[in-house]
């Protein structure tokens, strides 16, 4: 007897799902745990030096991974923002789950702004002296993406 359609539907559905999420953490688990190694690890260790060859070695290290894994993060993320709110109604605020929504993309519009700021602004002209505004903009960024984590995790099973 074959499978009915819907079955096989919420099938591909549900793997579908399984494979965003995974994609999604792996995203999350690189983007988030690199802020907290620099900005934990590397960064006072900087501060302390007034070195900012620490950070920029980081930085040119973690890039290779972490710009890629913040694009993952972007398109599963809207991906499974989606399944869960349909795109004509991304302009409300009427579930908890628009207000994520809506969360997650200030989070992710407040990382943009602050790394245009840093790549532009801040890293051309590094010194030692200006070394406490870019740990400012690491701390934030930082304070961003662990936002993002609780936020997802929110999204998925309703912590705050």
């Amino acid at each position: 007897m074959p499978l009915p359609f819907g079955y096989l539907s919420e099938k591909i559905c549900s793997d579908f799902m399984k494979w965003l999420i995974l994609l999604h953490v792996l995203g999350a688990t690189i983007w988030v745990g690199g802020h907290l190694i620099l900005s934990i690890g590397f960064l006072p260790k900087a501060l302390q030096q007034q070195n900012p060859a620490i950070i920029l070695d980081f930085e040119k290290q973690f890039e290779r991974i972490g710009i890629p894994a913040l694009l993952i993060q972007v398109i599963t993320g809207i991906s499974m923002a989606l399944i869960f709110v349909p795109f004509s109604e991304w302009g409300s605020l009427a579930t908890a789950h628009h207000v994520y929504l809506w969360t997650k993309l200030g989070l992710l519009a407040g990382t943009i702004a602050l790394a245009v700021r840093v790549r532009f602004f801040i890293l051309p002209k590094l010194t030692p002296e200006a070394l406490p505004k870019l740990a400012f903009h690491i701390v934030l960024v930082t304070v961003f993406a662990l936002f993002f984590m609780i936020t997802g995790l929110s999204f998925r099973f309703s912590y705050f």
